[in-house]
């Protein structure tokens, strides 16, 4: 990579990570919000029954244009508008099957609360395909500010429509309508930032290739799609709607975790991979410094918070959600080998090894279902260890071909494991050790979590400087640039 390109490359995560951030923050005081003072499991469980059946249909409405987008060698301004009317007829036909969707899904589960939930849920995709292709291009232009106003002002709208009108006590309503509400954002903003383009006069010439992409890429997402959504749905049938709140608080926080350490990466990372793929450069070696820098940093995070899992619901959304804790901690071990291989599913695209991906695709999502339904069927915290057991399955499924497919070295990756390992063990030390001589979770202080906290991020840190972790490199250098405007660029160690 050269130096241009890898500054380029470095000053958008730093912009990526400050957007997620803020993104983050909005959420996360969203939610604490709503499940303190407004909503309870139940009504969060409806909304995720509905929710997650929409989700499941809507998935074809993206239909592959993002990646095509962003990965497509030559795209002139003839391939974007046919690109932009395929993504208008498919997405409002899908759209027209979430709305039909709502009386039998409200029938099955012998629940009419649902039907206005979904229909909300399901006329705000009708917006979507206006902001699929303008927010496409901003990727593939790495215009990343562009690419944080949208994600910014989406979670803005959304919170502020579903705090309000759950104030004015709507329940599960409320969040329909910020979900409804951050569509809107999403369309508004990311046009605005391409200067208002729509597909006019519509353009079907040269759509065959899109068909095509679209056709695997959007089998692709149903498997992943499936995957994450199936599993409320079963647990929403074969627990209750207070079981699948439990569940997707849990859920939800420790998704909210990890995009705010390491989401928005992606998204930078996906176009200079291509890039470099375009260049010819071999991925491999840049394939492993972008997981020692995932695992460096999102591990720690993930083990923190099912270390702190019991204080923090506690702390957090109040007594009525502790039911989630136990939960927490299991979604939260389990993300540590989802995150060992980043970018699963991006790079086997641009180096055009679809087939096997999608096949292992199917695999995984066959696992995944099927470890919830037998988890499920016993309890809902056994439902949640399900995933440690699915993240070993996916972790078997995938290594092989990514080593494979990428090029990575298999002794470079252990090394990156292992002491990535060895730090985040060192960095949630503390907080097991405060819980043995200080006080249990269930007792235990923001102060007491607080010390311990602190305590394990310098562990963590000397840790990856001792062991020459390769992500310390990274880190030193953010850190110095951030400590150079207050002078103290000198309380950084250097790398060994």
């Amino acid at each position: 990579m050269s130096p241009t390109t890898k500054m380029s490359v470095r000053g958008a995560a730093l912009l990526a990570m400050a957007s997620q951030v803020s993104a983050f923050i909005i959420q996360f005081a969203a939610s604490v919000i709503l499940a303190r003072y407004f909503i309870d499991p139940e009504d969060l469980g409806l909304f995720t029954i509905a929710f997650s059946f929409i989700s499941l249909l809507a998935v074809l409405q993206e239909f592959g244009i993002t990646r095509f987008v962003t990965g497509e060698r030559e795209l002139d301004d003839e391939r974007i508008r046919t690109a932009f009317t395929v993504s208008l007829a498919i997405s409002w036909s899908v759209a027209i099957g979430c709305v039909a969707l709502a009386w039998p899904v409200s029938a099955f589960y012998e629940m009419p609360e649902l039907r206005p939930l979904m229909l909300v849920i399901a006329a705000s995709y009708f917006f979507v395909p206006l902001a699929i292709v303008p927010m496409a291009l901003a990727h593939r232009k790495m215009d990343f500010v562009s690419n944080s106003m949208t994600e910014n002002g989406v979670v803005l709208a959304n919170a502020t429509i579903a705090i309000w009108l759950a104030w004015r006590g709507h329940g599960a309503m409320a969040l329909a309508w910020g979900a409804f509400a951050q569509q809107i954002a999403r369309m508004v903003i990311s046009q605005w930032r391409v200067g208002f383009i729509l597909p006019f006069p519509p353009r079907l010439e040269g759509a065959l290739p899109i068909l095509r992409f679209g056709g695997f890429a959007t089998l692709l997402s149903a498997f992943y799609q499936a995957s994450a959504r199936l599993p409320e749905l079963l647990i929403g049938r074969l627990l209750d709607t207070a079981a699948l709140g439990l569940f997707t608080r849990a859920f939800g926080l420790a998704a909210q975790l990890r995009l705010l350490v390491s989401g928005a990466l992606g998204t930078v990372f996906f176009p200079a991979f291509r890039q470099l793929r375009d260049e010819g450069e071999a991925l491999g070696p840049h394939y492993e410094r972008v997981t020692a820098n995932y695992c460096a940093i999102t591990w720690p995070a993930m083990a923190g918070l099912a270390a702190l899992a019991t204080p923090i619901i506690s702390m957090l959304y109040g007594e009525r959600w502790l039911g989630a804790a136990v939960p927490l901690e299991w979604i939260a071990i389990s993300q540590i080998l989802f995150i060992a291989l980043p970018l699963h599913a991006d790079l086997p695209i641009l180096l055009h090894e679809k087939r096997a991906l999608l096949w292992r695709s199917g695999w995984d999502m066959v696992a995944s279902v099927g470890l919830l339904v037998l988890g499920a069927w016993f309890s809902l915290e056994a439902a949640a260890a399900s995933r440690v057991a699915h993240s070993f399955v996916w972790f078997v499924i995938f290594a092989p071909f990514l080593a494979r497919t990428i090029g990575f070295h298999w002794r470079v990756m252990t090394r990156i494991w292992l002491q990535s390992a060895l730090a985040t063990g060192l960095a949630i030390l503390p907080v097991w050790l405060s819980y043995v001589w200080w006080a249990p979770a269930t007792q235990a202080s923001f102060g007491q979590l607080t010390i311990a906290v602190l305590s394990g991020a310098a562990l963590w840190l000397i840790c990856l400087r001792q062991t020459r972790h390769c992500a310390y490199t990274e880190i030193h250098s953010y850190a110095c640039s951030a400590l150079a405007y207050f002078g103290w660029r000198q309380l950084m160690p250097a790398p060994r």
